[in-house]
């Protein structure tokens, strides 16, 4: 059977300071898939957009900046993920430098500048899988770009398994 996921983008935004991540805390919507979360800034590709395109325009909806530099640093397979089991795929950015001022809220959720470190230690609720990619994309001397899958099933991760190139 051919793997047809939703193609989408993820980005972490660093704050100047290199020590804090905006993150999103999904809160506005009571039927959300995420609901209650701390999550990266994202969201589907369009068809006329390519996966840089699509960072850029997530990071303006949903932030209100502009991104001014834009770092790859892997994707990520979630196989039934989804609201109703979708599979999802996404291409993860870090975010190093945005113009502009965040703003506090979105149509998603708040806005928050996180500590790495708090993110790291799971000081805040997020998915059970981000747990594994985050220290990956946070590496400061990371040895390539990764490449994961992270099966989902009744809303928890079943497994993780990635690679680096």
């Amino acid at each position: 059977m051919p793997y047809t996921p939703v193609l989408a983008t993820l980005g972490y935004v660093l704050h100047p300071d290199g020590r804090q991540v905006l993150m999103m805390r999904r809160s506005t919507r009571p039927d959300d898939h995420h609901q209650g979360r701390y999550v990266g800034l994202g969201g589907k590709l369009e068809r006329s957009e390519d996966v840089v395109a699509c960072m850029r325009r997530e990071i303006r909806e949903e932030a209100g900046i502009e991104a001014a530099a834009l770092e790859l640093r892997g994707t990520i397979s979630w196989p039934g993920f989804g609201k109703n089991g979708q599979d999802w795929f996404a291409f993860v950015f870090v975010v190093p430098r945005f113009e502009g001022e965040p703003r506090a809220l979105s149509d998603e959720g708040e806005l928050l500048w996180v500590g790495i470190d708090d993110l790291l230690a799971w000081q805040v609720p997020i998915w059970d899988g981000d747990k594994h990619f985050l220290p990956l994309l946070f590496d400061a001397a990371p040895d390539g770009q990764f490449h994961a899958v992270i099966p989902y099933q009744n809303g928890q991760a079943r497994s993780f398994d990635y690679n680096v190139c």
